[in-house]
Formats: structure tokens, sequence, C-alpha cells
């Protein structure tokens, strides 16, 4: 599922294991596509000339990994958000998303809807979304490292971001997610994810774009994903 320029991607990982975390996700799906059309509609570049496709991975269940012990496994994923090519009027300087910040504030904001706490670091959580890059933004603040400083070391990371695209390079390197995901289960620190199937309201058979309409079909990854 190549993206395209680098510049035209930014990457959401989401996360939750507490309550019913499939349904959770499941549930925050058309919220978050929602968010990042209004976050998008900031930008100069609006639709339909920057329409934006969101590419969802299969869910994978994981691990904890770091945080107290005793929690229950994890269900994550990660969404690739791509958009069309800037139009030709666009001045040639122009920031292809919008400030990272503003999204990030969006992001908390639908996990503190889902009752989202954070009183133990690394706790367990009703839902977690942490953005991973944003194009070629770079920042590094009180509240947000982008790109994200573990994006190239966390299975339950890369595992979703090789089910889309194997070859896909995260920033940081000129190493591909799947060598990336084959290097961190080696090194044993983290159980191989395991990739679900048929799971409601989670179809990751097809990129879909923002409007709703799915693109070209996709074969999922399924059964558990172990180290090439």
């Amino acid at each position: 599922m190549p993206c395209g320029p680098f510049e035209r991607t930014l990457a959401i990982a989401l996360g939750a294991n507490l309550d019913d975390p499939g349904a959770t996700l499941a549930a925050v799906r058309p919220l978050l596509a929602a968010e990042l059309v209004a976050w998008a509609g900031t930008s100069p570049l609006r639709a339909p000339e920057a329409g934006l496709q969101l590419h969802w991975s299969p869910l994978f269940r994981t691990a904890p990994v770091g945080g107290p012990p005793g929690q229950p496994p994890y269900l994550n994923a990660v969404l690739l958000v791509h958009h069309s090519p800037l139009p030709a009027t666009a001045p040639a300087a122009h920031a292809t998303w919008p400030a990272a910040e503003e999204l990030l504030r969006r992001l908390q904001r639908l996990e503190a809807a889902f009752g989202r706490e954070r009183s133990v670091h690394w706790g367990p959580r009703t839902l977690d979304l942490d953005l991973l890059w944003c194009g070629r933004q770079v920042c590094c603040t009180a509240t947000l490292t982008l790109p994200h400083p573990r994006l190239r070391e966390r299975a339950f990371v890369l595992a979703p971001l090789a089910a889309l695209d194997p070859l896909l390079i995260p920033p940081g390197g000129a190493v591909t997610a799947a060598e990336l995901l084959a290097a961190a289960l080696l090194c044993g620190a983290e159980p191989p994810p395991l990739a679900l199937a048929g799971v409601p309201g989670w179809p990751d058979t097809a990129p879909v774009a923002a409007d709703g309409h799915t693109g070209s079909p996709k074969r999922a990854v399924h059964g558990p994903l172990a180290a090439p």
C-alpha cells in the first residue's frame, strides 16, 4: 500500500486495554476521521483540493510494555493518513499539514471523551492515541515529540505499520517497517503481536477516503506475526 511522498503522510497509533477495547477502537474510528478532516481544513489546502485517504491497519493483540504488572493485553492499530498532491496554485513553500500541536489537542480530547486517565505512567488505559509523525514536522516540547521517539522500537506499532506496507520507511532512518519489526522481535523484548481478523466494526481490507468510500481491496495479515 504505497502512500506517496512522505511529506503527504501522517500516522496515528491507537491502543486500548480497559473496558471493551474492540468496541472502543471501533467507536473512535469515525470520530477520529472527523477530527482529521476538521483539522486539515484549518489549512488553506482545503478539501476537495487536498482530500484525505485513511488507511486502517488490522487490529493486533499485544502484550503490555512497561508500566505496572498485571495489565490486560492491548488491542493496537495504526491509522496512516495520506492526502492528495497540493494544487498547482499552492505556494511551493507552503506546509503540507497544519500544526501538529493542534492535532494533538484534538486527539487528547477524544481520549478524554472515552475516559482516559493519566494517573499512572504507562498504565492501563481506555484509549491511547499517539501521533507518530506528521509529514516532515519536527518538534520536541513538554507535550509532543515528533517523530515519536520510540516509533522504530515498538513491535505494537511496527506490526500494524508493516501490515499496511512492509516497505514503508518510518522517519528517522532508511530501514523498512518490516525490517524494524523483525529486529524488535529478535531482541525478545515483546512477544509477537497477534493480528486479528473479522473484528466487528473494524474493516481493514481497503483504504477509506475521508468521505467513507473505500478504495481497492487489500489482503489483511492474519495469525501470529513472527520475525521473518
